[in-house]
């Protein structure tokens, strides 16, 4: 079966998620390359047949070929979930992804700015102040960025306002008067985090050149709804936050490369360090786990230690 290909369930499952879950393009892709590597694997075995042999098979020999952990427990995660969904609609007798575990990757993140990095990003103390549509845009969306926490793939599903109707609602979107942002994320969860005071100025200056970017090719409702436009008056791209960041980070002079998720990381280091409050900072990352959050913003055990002798109630008693 050829690799542009796949099983009929396969392809059920992911309009499952685009459709019901409103998972993203990104996730989506990414999840049908996965299941695209199990199918080149077994091109002639139908997914009801494939066994806990054959998925164990599959990750030695993807080992084997250069695939690292991070991406083997990638691959493995999507395979689980396809069974999760369809192996009870199909009556398999089995999940064959049950009892199968990658191998551990590190954790690895992007090198969180220190607070005076952050500041002399944003503050642009050696470059002109902000004038064009185009910069305002850039401002606003790093002050965005770094006063919420996002996720890249958060920060351009943002719209300008809640908007409903027949063809379209809103996902994320941003309160000015609240100073708030709504935002679904992971596992199509909302939350609602707080706007800070720069990104509301860097928002409002934006909104008010963000109708030069609307063009005539921009007149669907996603465009109109969206909050950050590309050049060609579209719903903004991942790729092109990232160079603006890139190239902003230059200018300012910073001695490292800076991706969106390193001003996420920012974020959570930065607040964990003024506020101490592991939980808070999991709630506005949108973590599931809170060990996500202990890995995410590196807290060593000496840490972790100084937060509950604070925090808990017992830690505090003497003798």
């Amino acid at each position: 079966m050829p690799s542009a290909s796949l099983p009929q369930p396969m392809r059920d499952w992911l309009h499952h998620l685009e459709t019901h879950r409103r998972y993203s393009s990104h996730t989506l892709d990414g999840y049908r390359r996965d299941l695209r590597l199990l199918v080149d694997l077994y091109p002639d075995t139908p997914p009801a047949s494939l066994t806990e042999s054959h998925i164990r098979q599959a990750i030695a020999h993807l080992h084997r070929d250069g695939l690292k952990p991070r991406s083997l427990a990638r691959a493995l995660a999507a395979w689980r979930g396809f069974y999760q969904w369809w192996a009870p609609q199909a009556r398999l007798e089995r999940n064959p992804t049950t009892g199968v575990r990658a191998p551990k990757a590190p954790r690895s993140l992007p090198k969180a700015l220190s607070v005076e990095q952050a500041q002399s990003l944003l503050d642009r103390p050696n470059l002109p102040r902000p004038s064009s549509a185009v910069e305002w845009r850039d401002q606003a969306m790093f002050e965005v960025l770094y006063s919420s926490g996002l996720r890249l793939a958060e920060l351009v599903s943002l719209d300008w306002r809640y908007t409903h109707s027949p063809t379209y609602t809103s996902r994320s979107w941003i309160q000015l008067e609240e100073c708030e942002a709504t935002v679904m994320g992971k596992g199509s969860k909302t939350r609602t985090l707080p706007l800070g005071s720069q990104a509301i100025v860097a928002l409002k200056e934006w909104l008010e050149l963000r109708p030069s970017l609307l063009t005539a090719v921009s007149g669907d409702e996603d465009s109109q709804a969206a909050l950050f436009l590309g050049a060609r008056g579209k719903r903004i791209s991942p790729r092109v936050v990232q160079l603006q960041l890139n190239r902003l980070a230059t200018l300012a002079g910073l001695p490292l490369g800076v991706h969106p998720h390193s001003l996420r990381h920012s974020f959570a280091s930065h607040m964990l360090q003024s506020a101490q409050d592991l939980r808070a900072v999991q709630e506005m990352l949108g973590h599931a786990n809170i060990s996500t959050t202990q890995i995410y913003t590196r807290l060593d055990f000496q840490h972790l230690a100084q937060v509950y002798d604070k925090a808990h109630p017992r830690a505090q008693k003497k003798g």
